[in-house]
């Protein structure tokens, strides 16, 4: 038997490979699918199932087109509805895999056919649980999701309590949990950065696995401090039920297109297209494109593409590290941006040398911004979470989450000067690239963030400060 975790960390996300006897299972895949067909071809092994734990809102799943390049049925929990031909399991139901068995245990709760699926090893050991969005290292998955009708977010929470103590607690404390994400994920508040566990071990540390937990008090703590979920989630559910997605490989063929300046020009200036600028943060704000929105690939560049770009058909342009074009447009598909039109052809340099206009963002040190805030002439936006911001920050510091940028943009004085930062220099240029394309110039990035902040000795406090900036 072997079981391989494959680990995305742009996404937070795991799925997994496990073969037997030259059968292979695929639990959770990613939109692109050539890693799996590869791994099974390397072992000379067939993939004969393709289990989904539940309908993903965080990610595009490669399913659909897994199933067509090899014949291997698509397995969900009780309940699931879908377009493309698919099993729909019953709770208990067992799958034989070489000399392995998986068994189904449905468990509701993060969403209504959300199921963990059981690994029974060849002994007839119950040997691991892929527990997907029911059961992660060191919380559970959030219940607010799939509210739909008469069903709310207390309901669900309600049945996922049900869930973890009916059909995963009663497991044996050795049972390996493989969790479908670890810490960076949206779709939990409290995840380990570890990406597997012993079962027995959660039951000790996992606060939502207490022994004397009342079901009251475990829907309160599941649901409390919850904040949206980003808009780009019910839009990647729809997708992952469809059965008209495309693969990678088409999205790769219109995608990876290598334009030239004018071309991107013109595709900017009068086809409506979004121009992405996915460099280093430091890079963008020397030179970059005007009113082009900045979204470094070296971060958490995916769900922040979700998060910022409300709209999935969005015809994007894009501008890349040379030999990293193949790379964005993968990581734009895997949250279901599959409208991407080509980068442009000698990035930067390219521009430059055509004469095109650059516009560029002041970027400077923490030491500059405490020289400022001795002077009393710094006006600070912390573009951190709230839970960031309530942990430490700088005093007066107005708290305006990248987040909620759409909501709070109307509070920001165009004819103010301010200082944005976040913890390391990353969201807070994403922050300044889309106000710098709404029009405020006043505008300061404090490159190294909170880090660089508390290393030249600013002061800092816990004390809530008012969060508008009224």
């Amino acid at each position: 038997m072997k079981i391989d975790q494959i680990y995305t960390g742009c996404l937070a996300q795991g799925a997994y490979y496990i073969e037997s006897k030259g059968e292979v299972a695929i639990i959770d895949p990613l939109r692109e699918v050539h890693p799996y067909l590869s791994m099974a071809e390397k072992n000379k092994a067939t993939i004969k199932y393709i289990f989904e734990t539940h309908f993903h809102a965080d990610f595009v799943s490669g399913h659909v087109d897994l199933a067509k390049k090899t014949g291997a049925t698509i397995i969900y929990g009780p309940g699931a509805k879908t377009e493309f031909d698919s099993h729909k399991a019953t709770d208990g139901e067992i799958f034989e895999l070489g000399d392995v068995k998986i068994k189904v245990l449905h468990t509701p709760g993060h969403t209504l056919e959300s199921s963990t699926y059981l690994l029974i090893d060849e002994e007839g050991k119950e040997h691991a649980i892929f527990s997907g969005d029911t059961l992660f290292i060191g919380d559970v998955g959030r219940p607010d999701l799939a509210q739909k009708g008469d069903i709310t977010q207390e309901d669900l929470a309600g049945m996922l309590f049900d869930s973890l103590r009916e059909k995963i607690m009663t497991l044996p404390d050795d049972v390996i949990v493989y969790p479908a994400h670890g810490a960076g994920s949206a779709c939990g508040k409290n995840m380990s950065k570890e990406t597997t566990d012993s079962l027995g071990n959660q039951k000790k540390v996992n606060y939502a696995l207490r022994a004397d937990m009342t079901k009251e008090e475990f829907i309160k703590e599941v649901t409390d401090g919850l904040l949206p979920p980003p808009q780009y989630f019910a839009q990647n559910v729809a997708m992952n039920k469809s059965a008209n997605t495309d693969g990678i490989d088409k999205i790769l063929e219109t995608g990876k297109v290598a334009l030239s300046v004018e071309t991107f020009e013109a595709m900017a200036n009068h086809e409506g297209a979004l121009v992405l600028d996915t460099r280093k943060p430091q890079e963008f704000a020397k030179g970059f494109i005007p009113n082009s929105i900045f979204i470094g690939i070296d971060g958490s560049f995916a769900p922040w593409v979700g998060a910022l770009i409300p709209d999935l058909q969005q015809p994007i342009i894009f501008l890349a590290d040379e030999g990293r074009e193949e790379e964005v447009v993968t990581r734009l598909s895997r949250v279901g941006y599959d409208n991407t039109l080509g980068y442009l052809k000698g990035g930067m340099e390219a521009w430059r040398a055509a004469g095109k206009e650059i516009d560029s963002v002041t970027s400077v040190g923490a030491d500059v911004l405490k020289e400022k805030l001795e002077e009393g002439t710094a006006n600070v936006l912390d573009v951190r979470k709230p839970g960031e911001y309530l942990a430490e920050h700088i005093e007066k510091a107005k708290n305006t989450p990248l987040d909620f940028i759409n909501d709070e943009m109307a509070r920001i004085d165009k004819n103010t000067e301010y200082y944005i930062h976040c913890a390391g220099g990353y969201r807070s240029m994403i922050f300044s690239s889309i106000l710098k394309s709404r029009g405020y110039d006043k505008i300061i990035d404090v490159a190294g963030g909170f880090k660089a902040i508390q290393e030249v000795g600013i002061p800092v406090t816990d004390y809530v400060c008012p969060s508008t900036l009224n």
